[in-house]
């Protein structure tokens, strides 16, 4: 296991709290020493760990700072992952729209998917949209995704899939929403799910992105990188392009109690404005 000397660690928690709102605890400090090592091991460009935090304090592009949250952040990835949030979805929204108790301009609905990862959760929300919605009924659909690492934007928007990460949708999801890639055991999302998702890249202490208001925001799995005053923050970033009666998902270990926000818990991690 790789060392990081506390005067760096706190150089680099220091860092990532002031430009991406990351709370690094000292609990993860190997991590961070491991991915540090082995991302210089591998780049050949810096002689020290200080010879790189000095570039990116005084040097770098943006790209490589993005480089540098790939370092710091986690991406998990799942189809349909904490599916009682997809019910709740289907209950506050798209049966008021079917049962024709809620309308929308144009039959137009907006989704944000806020720190996307590698676009299973986008692509999920779309799928469910498809399924939930007539298309008889001519329902509009658009999709935000967004996320701050480069990588795994990239990888989102190419929509392909190893079959271990494939195979947590139904075989009739499967069959409906993948294609397969030539010469290999990959799945390729098709057209029509793509074609809902828009992905862009933002960091989510920055103010939210264009395109609201939206009928239901996910933002699962990031607060817990956060302090309490910079969930409270982005709570009330997410809630003023929320359209009433919109929904906030967040994940399931994650709350909002305590936290001052024009939100009312509506089911298990999931608030409504």
């Amino acid at each position: 296991m790789s060392t990081l000397a506390e005067d760096r660690f706190q150089r680099i928690a220091t860092f990532a709290k002031s430009r991406w709102g990351l709370d690094l605890t000292e609990r993860k400090r190997p991590l961070v020493a491991n991915r540090l090592a082995s991302f210089l091991r591998k780049s050949k460009q810096y002689e020290s760990v200080d010879a790189y935090l000095d570039h990116l304090e005084r040097g770098a592009t943006e790209d490589d700072m993005l480089v540098f949250f790939d370092l710091l952040s986690t991406n998990v990835t799942s189809f349909f992952r904490d599916p009682q949030h997809f019910n709740v979805l289907d209950r506050q929204v798209y049966q008021a729209l079917r049962h024709g108790t809620s309308t929308r301009p144009q039959r137009r609905l907006k989704l944000w998917s806020a720190a996307c990862s590698m676009g299973c959760e986008p692509y999920s929300m779309a799928m469910h949209a498809l399924e939930q919605l007539p298309a008889s009924e001519g329902f509009d659909v658009k999709i935000l995704a967004t996320d701050l690492a480069g990588s795994v934007l990239r990888k989102a928007e190419e929509g392909v899939y190893t079959a271990d990460v494939s195979d947590k949708l139904t075989p009739e999801r499967r069959k409906r929403f993948m294609e397969p890639v030539a010469g290999g055991t990959d799945l390729r999302v098709r057209r029509e799910v793509r074609s809902m998702v828009t992905f862009k890249s933002h960091n989510l202490m920055d103010p939210p992105p264009s395109g609201g208001p939206f009928d239901a925001i996910f933002c699962r799995n990031v607060m817990i990188y956060f302090d309490r005053p910079t969930r409270e923050k982005l709570v009330n970033r997410l809630a003023s392009v929320l359209r009433p009666g919109g929904i906030l998902a967040v994940g399931s270990a994650e709350t909002l109690s305590g936290i001052d926000a024009p939100l009312q818990p509506l089911a298990a991690s999931v608030y409504v404005r």
